[in-house]
Parts: C-alpha cells; structure tokens; sequence
C-alpha cells in the first residue's frame, strides 16, 4: 500500500488523467479528493472509488479562484487530517479550450483567451502550490506535482499562453518550490508529458518512439515522483515524451 494514510488532491480530477492518478492513488491505500470545476462528476467518481474500496471526496473548485482553492484545501485537511501529495492536472490549450481556433493568428485572438489559458494553466497551479504549502510546512513533508507539457519545449504559434505557462514559468516555480520547501521536507517536481492519448488528435504527434502514449505511462510517473521511490528527487522537470523532443528535427 504506497501511499497508506497519505492524502492526495489532484485537480482535473473528474476527467482523464486527473482522475486516473486519484483512482490509483486510492488502490495503493491513500485518501483522494478529486477536484473539478463540475462538482457533479467529482462527486460521482469519488463515489466510484468508494465503491471498489478507496477513500475518496469529490469538490468543486475554479482554479483561477484563490478562495475557493483555499477553501479545498481547508475541506481535505479537515476530512483527512494531512495533504501529502498536489497534483495540478487541471489545464488545457488556450484556443482548443474555448474553442476559437480558426485559423486566427496570435495578434487577432483575442485577449482574455490567452487570460484564461495564464490563468488556469500557470496561476492555477500557483494558488494551489501556496494553499497547500502551508499545511506541508506544518507537517514538514510533502509532494507537489506541477504538469508541465513538451508544448513548453518546443513553442507554439497557436496556443502561446499555453506555451509560455508550461515553459520557463513552470520551471521557475517549481525549482523556486523546492529550494523553498526543502527546509520543510517538501519537494516539488515537474512532470511534462507529451502526447498522450486522452484524444484523437495526439495520435498524430510525432515521437521517437513512433507513438503516443497511453494515460497510464503519464500516471505511473506521476506516483512513482510522488511516492518515496523517489525520496531525492526535488527542483527538476521531467519529460515524458517518447523522445518527441529529442526528434523534434527529424523526419
């Protein structure tokens, strides 16, 4: 049971890989509060897994919203008692997400398109890292989780605020977080996938390894840097691209 009596809050956690990490986090013994923007389906799944066994709650949360992560946060520690591991799944590319990629280029989308990718995709995970920050300080242990995207390696002409938030900013906070919090017994990592096939169109992204990969490969990561597997790694970012980047320039 790895992660036995340890509390995880993984936001995104009604969908995709959100709420994969919550599920097997919950068969290896931990305590999951699922986090979405739609309370309904957090709710539900959370139930799901305490159907099969698990511990788990489901709660509503906008991640642009510093009260209301502070209120998520306040909610886990009172229903479980710590907050071990955060993972910031919630996110998406800017333009898919609200649906205005029509062929426009980046000076005619409009402004608070790329708001809404800046702050989902980068304060998002900045307002959850300081809330639960606070209660790992007390216990003097914890994981922090952000997800990067190989998008943040390579750029993007069309989807430049999620570029921007999954690139240097992402880096910065989290190398800025584990210097941070190693005095605490805190570490924090960056996990960056690259294609990853939670829909159709990754399958097309090209990779070294000559294709996209499975949820489960991004998952299996993700526990194994949140588990004390891997107890002395703290400040880096991890790439988990099936060497897209390193065949970035090659056909």
């Amino acid at each position: 049971m790895l992660f036995e009596n340890k509390t995880l809050i993984v936001t995104g956690g009604a969908s995709g890989m959100g709420l994969l990490t919550g599920q097997c986090f919950a068969k290896e013994g931990g305590n999951v509060v699922l986090v979405d923007i739609n309370l309904e389906k957090a709710e539900k799944c959370a139930e799901d897994i305490c159907a099969e066994g698990g511990k788990a709650i489901g709660l509503k949360c906008d991640v642009r919203n510093y009260d209301e992560v502070a209120a998520v946060c306040k909610k886990a520690f009172e229903e479980f008692g710590s907050i071990d591991v955060m993972v910031n799944m919630a996110g998406g590319a800017e333009t898919r997400m609200l649906g205005v990629q029509g062929g426009l280029e980046f000076p005619d989308i409009p402004i608070d398109v790329y708001d809404w990718g800046i702050d989902v995709n980068l304060k998002g995970q900045f307002y959850f890292d300081h809330a639960v920050m606070k209660y790992m300080r007390d216990q003097k242990s914890g994981v922090i989780i952000n997800i990067g995207s190989i998008t943040g390696q390579e750029g993007c002409a069309s989807n430049v605020a999620y570029s921007t938030s999954k690139s240097g900013a992402m880096n910065g906070l989290t190398k800025s977080l584990a210097l941070y919090g190693s005095k605490y017994g805190i570490r924090c990592v960056c996990i960056s996938p690259g294609p990853v096939l939670t829909r159709p169109g990754m399958a097309h992204m090209k990779t070294a390894l000559g294709r996209a990969a499975e949820p489960g490969e991004i998952v299996d990561a993700i526990l194994f840097f949140a588990s004390d597997k891997s107890a002395f790694t703290t400040g880096v970012n991890i790439l988990i691209d099936g060497g897209r980047y390193i065949a970035r320039d090659r056909t």
